[in-house]
């Protein structure tokens, strides 16, 4: 569990070359630069753990690039203490980052290997995050609303279960496509019954799959 200053100086590199590349937030690159992104890779992979690529993590998953996390946590406009669904666990390390805002996550996986991967992870790292083994699709309409959903898999078509789930004045951020690439899209909940959808740029992500693997 070593987090060297070599680490730590390859993290600054990294968090210099995505605000170069246009994150602006300034919460979201000191989480970025907080976050031990080595920790969260295969041995294999861990000497490139600051190079802004997506990496595999086993299951047909990613660890997302840095750029990414990075942009889609930008699109969420966090607020300390705001309750945060992320749809998809994964490495855990999107989840990291939000953890290292102030923000209380809850975070749904459907792997079972990820899902106990990551929760015996961020333990070790002391990050609060609660953990649940479910379908991303059904969301976790008992502790909802939520401030903020955040999918980190690609939708054919936005989740109505997860927009049920989001606060009014909340925000969902998910990628929208196909398997070659989606729009990243920023879901705005105006009032019961209407939204506000903007897109902004496209992505590469994993498809989300339903039910329990």
């Amino acid at each position: 569990m070593e987090d060297s200053f070599q680490h730590k100086g390859l993290r600054k590199k990294l968090v210099d070359e995505i605000r170069e590349k246009g994150i602006k937030d300034e919460n979201v690159l000191d989480a970025i630069g907080k976050v031990p992104r080595h920790l969260f890779m295969d041995s294999g992979f861990m000497k490139f753990a600051y190079r802004d690529h997506a990496f595999p993590i086993g299951s047909g998953q990613t660890i997302s690039q840095p750029y990414t996390v990075a942009f889609q946590t930008e699109l969420l406009q966090t607020q300390p203490l705001h309750k945060i669904l992320e749809v998809g666990t994964g490495s855990g390390y999107q989840a990291a980052v939000l953890a290292e805002m102030g923000v209380n996550v809850f975070t749904i996986e459907r792997q079972k290997e990820l899902y106990l991967k990551s929760q015996i992870l961020l333990t070790k790292l002391n990050y609060r995050v609660r953990f649940f083994y479910g379908d991303g699709y059904q969301g976790l309409p008992t502790y909802g609303p939520f401030d903020r959903i955040l999918i980190t898999a690609a939708a054919r078509t936005i989740p109505e279960n997860l927009l049920d789930q989001l606060k009014i004045g909340g925000r969902l951020v998910v990628p929208v496509g196909g398997n070659d690439s989606q729009v990243m899209t920023l879901v705005e909940k105006l009032d019961e019954n209407e939204y506000r959808t903007s897109e902004h740029g496209l992505f590469v992500f994993v498809p989300m799959l339903g039910g329990k693997h």
